[in-house]
């Protein structure tokens, strides 16, 4: 019952706290000394600090992220910026590389990524380290003859910079005290890496918070960078480089245990990855190793709590297809969801619903109910964790809201969501349904607000930034769209659906640089792109010499259109209208210069042929106009085009091509278009037939006269 009771003293924000946390009195007592009665200890120099700390292990405990932790959590981060004396002079360069190590992770947790970045940097510049992923001959598999180029982690000191008072930094734990880091033991890859050149590379011997300095840029680049199997070499390079100096237990865990969780997915790896995890989840019972020894550089590490790495072994087991020992470590650690999740992908949903209702009749929770009501997928079981948290619980909102999703009931949806969210504002999932919602109600406005709250939680976030920018189009307020399509693009460069609305509205705002240099990247992207109304409204633009976004004049873009056109009709052959642009774009053989001239004849006389190509135009009277209309068109650009012609020879072909295609229109429209009774041609294409027969004499007359000059 005590037990019970702590738990609930120390739920924030709706979110409950890890069931079996071990000794959870002691974390309430710290918060009641270093929260409550903070105002009380204003003459210890470091009460921020401990603070800061027990914000962190408090939020670990809880479900999901807490606003009040981390307003608690930026008000100490504020109050050890401003702590000058505790960080300056040569002895405190060690106490400032913590700080902002510990700065960092909370920043990083909360999604504040730039923030993080900063703390990781400055950290980085007090040590004086260089740290650069590089490239070294080496090899990587037991029968590999020649050295190739490998990733590594090249870890320089400037200008070989000691740090004083090393005695301050904490003393290494003997190898004995550490996890086991265990071989690879395959039959064709090595362990490591073996360099041509070892010593070139060879890494300094370095102190706790150095290697905390490597652990912290390391977790860092694994938060800013998709899931990819270039960003795990390049983790691996950062963990082979911690693992080669064991010396401290907390960065030896964490250490290994990100590296468990890149080889899971390596068939070649997968035996040491769960050799691994079970030795990291069984050294928490290792009493050899000292509590002193294991809080060494504790708090820079961000170490996985006990249940989080055995939690990770269920896992591995899981998709092993162990399921049966998965589910008894995740009923063990009274891992309720998880152990669902297990049931459910057994097809053994009468059971999870089984072991739910056996917990409930112990003990009632909000959690179990809304859990029963994902297994059964009934609206009443959250109704019930409602009533039951005294609507308090934002997981119960949550999970109703995603069931109304599910079965697109939007309005109710969206009232969950809001509820759920003004419980705990930092649900990023959450607010990304609640703008999603708001699009399918089309409530434009509560959709830009969800996503703008999604992009600020999580910035790098492309799905959002691309939502949001929807939601702006769709208010009317084009540039908001044109500068979030920007930041979407940051975060994912890939997605061919972001930058096709990147180029629809560059478009449309008059951003007519940036819209070609989307259509360049729309075609890296995907084969053949096409999108004929984006390339008239630019050829317009750029032929009639209209304003961009800046005012500034769009015949400029000229040569970069004609580039995007040269690339677009390489690989899109057979669309006459996109030739017939080409053509506008040198002028339409308007123009005084020659080349252009004849580069317009040329994209004409494709366009036409692409024409009388496609099937039926010869059927529909007003079809078959238009390429009348473009065959005489050629014709006067032929004329033009062979008065620039020194060689008459040239001139003369030109002309002939001309003539020849004419006739053969003429001819099929007094063939097809013949009234029976008069047989005299269709009133409504007689004019045409008319201008094609005057067009045949002049091209043939002045064929003559080429001819006399010969």
């Amino acid at each position: 019952m005590l037990h019970a009771a702590i738990l609930k003293m120390l739920v924030l924000d709706g979110e409950s706290v890890y069931t079996l946390t071990s000794h959870p009195i002691l974390l309430l007592i710290a918060r009641i000394i270093l929260v409550n009665s903070r105002h009380k200890l204003a003459s210890l120099q470091t009460v921020f600090w401990w603070t800061l700390r027990c914000v962190n292990i408090h939020q670990q405990l809880l479900e999901e992220r807490s606003p009040e932790l981390f307003s608690l959590a930026q008000t100490c981060i504020k109050q050890g910026t401003e702590a000058e004396t505790l960080f300056t002079g040569s002895e405190s360069w060690h106490l400032a590389v913590q700080f902002h190590l510990e700065c960092a992770y909370t920043f990083l947790y909360y999604y504040e990524y730039k923030k993080a970045k900063q703390c990781f940097s400055m950290a980085k510049d007090i040590t004086k380290l260089q740290i650069n992923l590089t490239g070294a001959l080496g090899k990587r598999t037991r029968f590999q003859e020649k050295y190739v180029a490998q990733l590594i982690l090249d870890v320089q000191r400037t200008d070989e910079f000691l740090l004083p008072h090393s005695e301050l930094s904490p003393s290494p734990t003997p190898l004995e005290n550490l996890t086991m880091n265990y071989d690879l033991n395959d039959d064709t890859l090595l362990n490591e890496i073996k360099l041509a050149d070892a010593d070139q590379y060879r890494v300094p011997d370095l102190c706790a918070e150095e290697l905390a300095v490597i652990l912290g840029i390391c977790i860092d680049l694994q938060k800013n960078n998709p899931v990819h199997k270039l960003t795990e070499e390049e983790l691996l390079a950062f963990t082979s480089c911690l693992l080669s100096q064991p010396k401290f237990w907390a960065i030896q865990t964490s250490a290994l245990f990100l590296r468990t969780k890149i080889e899971k997915g390596s068939t070649r790896r997968m035996e040491r990855a769960m050799k691994q995890t079970q030795a990291l989840a069984d050294q928490f019972e290792d009493v050899n190793t000292s509590v002193s020894e294991r809080m060494k550089i504790f708090y820079c590490c961000q170490v996985p709590p006990h249940w989080a790495i055995q939690r990770q072994l269920a896992s591995l087991l899981f998709e092993l297809g162990c399921i049966s020992s998965a589910l008894q470590i995740f009923e063990e650690l009274e891992m309720w969801k998880d152990a669902v999740i297990c049931y459910e992908k057994a097809g053994q949903h009468g059971k999870a619903e089984e072991i739910l209702r056996r917990e409930l009749e112990k003990k009632e929770t909000p959690g179990l109910y809304c859990l029963l009501g994902d297994v059964l997928k009934d609206h009443q079981y959250y109704d019930k964790a409602w009533e039951l948290s005294r609507h308090r619980s934002a997981r119960a909102q949550r999970s109703k809201g995603l069931l109304h999703l599910r079965n697109r009931e939007f309005r109710e949806c969206v009232e969950c969501f809001e509820r759920s969210v003004q419980i705990n504002p930092m649900q990023l999932g959450v607010w990304f349904s609640l703008g999603c919602a708001y699009i399918a109600l089309e409530g434009y406005e509560g959709a830009a607000k969800a996503f703008q709250r999604c992009v600020t939680l999580e910035p790098d976030n492309a799905e959002a930034w691309n939502n949001l920018s929807t939601a702006y189009i769709r208010l009317k307020q084009k540039i908001k769209a044109f500068r979030t399509l920007q930041e979407a693009l940051k975060c994912n460069y890939e997605h061919w659906q972001i930058w096709e609305n990147y180029l629809l509205t560059s478009t449309d705002v008059g951003e007519f640089s940036e819209a070609i240099k989307a259509y360049h990247r729309l075609m890296d992207l995907r084969e053949k792109y096409k999108d004929t109304q984006v390339l008239a409204i630019l050829v317009r633009a750029v032929a009639d010499g209209m304003a961009d976004r800046a005012g500034e004049v769009a015949s400029g873009l000229k040569g970069k259109l004609q580039e995007l056109f040269g690339r677009v009709t390489s690989q899109v052959t057979n669309d006459g209208e996109i030739w017939r642009l080409y053509a506008r774009l040198y002028g339409n053989g308007q123009n005084d210069s020659g080349e252009d001239i004849e580069k317009s004849l040329q994209y004409l006389t494709k366009a036409h042929k692409c024409e009388i190509q496609s099937s039926d135009w010869e059927k529909d009277v007003s079809s078959f106009k238009e390429v009348v209309k473009g065959a005489i068109e050629i014709a006067h650009v032929a004329i033009k085009c062979s008065k620039n012609k020194s060689n008459h020879q040239e001139a003369l072909q030109i002309l002939s091509s001309a003539r020849l295609n004419l006739r053969g229109l003429s001819s099929k429209a007094k063939k097809l278009f013949v009234d029976v009774t008069s047989n005299e041609v269709h009133s409504e294409i007689a004019d045409e037939v008319t201008t094609m027969d005057n067009m045949i004499a002049e091209l043939q007359e002045l064929s003559n006269q080429l001819r006399d000059q010969c």
